[in-house]
């Protein structure tokens, strides 16, 4: 008998599923409903993810497949879905994203809408279908939000006539940080095109009536017209070369692309600054030297408080990075920087932003799970976690604070208003940082202090 290899299983995943991300990316979208091609779980799991940290409704249609369609395919469930979900709902644009059921039993999506094109001569209103591949072990939510983007506009964007559009792809980013970058890009007096946006879809205002569809969400027609910008910024330095929303864009349109890290910190929104100054021509307009100014003496000021102290990071790839960008050049030392992502590109981007500012890298770890985490930062004595609500048991084994980023935060309010982005976003860290430490000696003092 053939000795079978050690298998080590998954304990609390550092990383979420990849149809979560396309339905988080789907929904910000003009008109548009996430439709999961799977079991109704999927769609009830990401569902109540989502809803959990944005705090706000979000509904997911899904094709329902049970065991019978698993052995003769989901077609059928698919093509009676779409019907549904239009009568229902009456979208724009329906999203559809597999899930790890369809791909493992090989239904081919494309050609099941080409069918179903054919057979029902289209659906009334005439919604837009885009499909993506996001089975779940073929990697993580940030890489079905990335694959979603990339899928929208390799299927809806047409040739249109060049203009001063620019193109941002941000990523997966709080509703704030939407908000922020869009008063950005109005300050550089140039009109953008944001995909997707999640301003005002996962972070609305109250309302007297449930809408089905919220308001909001990049406009179809500009995602169309996406080849005719005079350039593509994207944010993410562990994105692949190939098969991205700007690569695409790059290769079928000759829009340039311009490809950063996450602007969280100082050293990495001078980068996003420098290159919307050489697109538009316009220097960065006078309030956002005011808001580095003050950036730059609140890092003198509580300098003090946050210079040795040692840090864990963890979460998707490029919020790790940007987090850990932030963190080094306010003093504190990154030690662990782990993720569930396998990007193969992490530990270099970790390098790239920390060159020159430590005198030490961190351990770098990639398709890490919280028990991997633990282990290792048995030892390793951190004052500090940052990253999302699923390293809250940790930092409570450890008894150090955790600064909560990312995605997802569910157990605390205000998730999808956590700041990360620009000079107000590092602002934002750098205070919640301080003062946590703060708390924490105040905390195990015998005496406690009220000045600092």
């Amino acid at each position: 008998m053939t000795k079978m290899p050690n298998y080590i299983s998954t304990t609390n995943a550092c990383k979420l599923c990849k149809p979560l991300g396309a339905s988080v990316a789907f929904r910000g979208m003009e008109g548009t409903v996430p439709y999961l091609h799977g079991s109704q779980g999927c769609a009830t799991y990401m569902r109540r993810y989502i809803i959990s940290h944005f705090n706000e409704p979000i509904d997911i249609a899904s094709s329902s497949l049970s065991e019978k369609h698993a052995v003769y395919g989901g077609a059928a469930n698919l093509k009676l879905g779409l019907i549904n979900v239009n009568k229902k709902y009456e979208p724009k644009m329906i999203g559809i994203a597999t899930t790890c059921l369809t791909e493992t039993i090989g239904d081919d999506v494309p050609m099941i809408l080409k069918e179903f094109a054919k057979e029902t001569g289209g659906l009334k209103g005439n919604p837009l279908l885009v499909n993506v591949s996001t089975p779940s072990y073929s990697g993580t939510h940030m890489e079905g939000f990335h694959a979603t983007v990339a899928a929208v506009i390799e299927q809806l964007t047409e040739k249109s006539k060049a203009n001063k559009t620019i193109n941002l792809l941000p990523g997966f980013v709080s509703s704030a940080d939407y908000r922020l970058l869009h008063e950005i890009m109005a300050d550089f007096q140039n009109q953008t095109t944001i995909l997707p946006d999640l301003s005002e879809t996962l972070d609305g205002t109250a309302l007297l009536e449930y809408e089905k569809v919220p308001r909001g969400g990049t406009p179809l027609q500009a995602i169309k017209e996406m080849s005719g910008a005079a350039a593509t910024i994207e944010f993410g330095r562990t994105l692949g070369a190939a098969k991205t929303g700007g690569e695409i864009l790059k290769d079928k349109f000759k829009v340039s692309n311009h490809r950063l890290g996450l602007p969280i910190g100082i050293s990495e929104t001078d980068r996003f600054f420098d290159v919307l100054t050489e697109i538009t021509g316009s220097p960065s307009p006078h309030k956002y030297e005011l808001q580095r100014g003050r950036l730059v003496d609140a890092y003198v000021d509580g300098h003090k408080y946050v210079f040795g102290k040692k840090a864990i990071i963890y979460g998707e790839e490029d919020m790790v990075v940007g987090l850990t960008s932030f963190l080094a050049e306010i003093g504190v030392q990154p030690i662990l920087c782990a993720s569930g992502g396998k990007s193969g590109r992490f530990k270099e981007a970790i390098a790239a932003v920390t060159d020159g500012v430590l005198t030490e890298q961190p351990r770098v770890y990639e398709g890490m799970d919280f028990f991997d985490i633990a282990e290792e930062a048995e030892g390793l004595e951190p004052d500090l976690l940052v990253g999302h609500s699923k390293g809250y048991p940790l930092a409570k084994k450890l008894n150090i604070p955790l600064i909560r980023m990312g995605f997802p935060i569910h157990d605390r309010i205000g998730g999808q208003r956590i700041l990360h982005l620009g000079y107000q976003g590092a602002q934002h860290l750098f205070d919640t940082v301080v003062n946590s430490l703060i708390e924490k000696k105040q905390n195990d003092s015998p005496v406690g202090y009220s000045y600092m």
